[in-house]
């Protein structure tokens, strides 16, 4: 597991395991030669993903941004998608001796299939949370989208990983920015979909951002790098450059939840390109 301290609060990957996309996908317009070098494809032109969540110890509380793939589908997607899970999430808490009622706050940068599958888990022939204690924060966008999706949304979003947390009365939903503890804020960060947010931590005089869909990999710095995923692609070139910007002159520690080599790194400006340096 990767760690990293940050002022008072304690940051560790706590890995769902690994899954394959469609390569063209994942970089949208930007031609297979030059995305090839830096992620390269299998036969059948899917690149490996991480799936890799985030834990934060405060003082005070306990949270995890984003919950993986989950464990309850059928073979047929588990092949397509290439999922390789071992013990997955639970798996990972468990071993740094965290148990599902230890969590205060879960945080889903948004409801697609991959970032939330772990929120619920069976329970006979229904599903429940799987953070008995936790309240789960989503954007009001986000939630309204994933109840009224259409041809082209509908299959990334499985309503077992989300309605059974209103059911059980532990659903927070916000409104843009908003401040979920002291220190821990999520921005609202538009373009993947209508609802994405980011999670902007701070602690000690130091900043780190977890980023979601919004920079999966750090191939996804180049601003041009735009997934075919993304709703709202103008949208998702605007804050990107408004995030790479502040973090590139504040020294924010950057996460990244897709990639499979690197976790932690920072982003400066050198002749007008934003240049990566990894840190872990």
């Amino acid at each position: 597991m990767k760690y990293m301290k940050l002022g008072d609060f304690e940051l560790t990957i706590v890995s769902d395991g690994t899954f394959w996309l469609d390569g063209g996908a994942m970089f949208g317009v930007v031609p297979k030669a030059l995305w090839n070098r830096l992620n390269p494809a299998d036969e059948l032109n899917r690149i490996r993903l991480s799936l890799s969540c985030l834990l934060i110890k405060t003082p005070e509380h306990v949270v995890i941004v984003d919950t993986g793939i989950g464990g309850d589908f059928k073979e047929r997607f588990l092949d397509l998608y290439g999922v390789e899970r071992g013990d997955g999430l639970p798996g990972a808490l468990h071993e740094l001796g965290i148990a599902p009622e230890d969590i205060d706050y879960v945080i889903n940068t948004h409801l697609h299939f991959d970032h939330c599958g772990g929120n619920t888990k069976k329970h006979g022939k229904t599903f429940i949370p799987t953070f008995s204690r936790a309240r789960y924060i989503i954007q009001e966008l986000e939630w309204d989208d994933a109840h009224h999706t259409n041809e082209r949304t509908k299959a990334s979003y499985m309503k077992r990983h989300f309605e059974p947390i209103e059911a059980a009365s532990q659903l927070m939903l916000v409104d843009g920015d908003h401040e979920v503890i002291p220190g821990i804020t999520v921005r609202h960060t538009n373009g993947h979909t209508r609802g994405h947010q980011s999670v902007l931590i701070e602690s000690g005089g130091k900043k780190a951002m977890y980023l979601g869909d919004l920079i999966p990999t750090t191939a996804h710095i180049k601003i041009p790098y735009i997934m075919g995923y993304d709703l709202f692609p103008v949208d998702i070139l605007k804050k990107k450059k408004e995030i790479l910007d502040m973090a590139a002159r504040e020294h924010w520690l950057l996460i990244f939840e897709h990639d499979p080599r690197v976790s932690f790194g920072y982003v400066q400006e050198q002749n007008g390109q934003m240049v990566f340096q990894r840190a872990d």
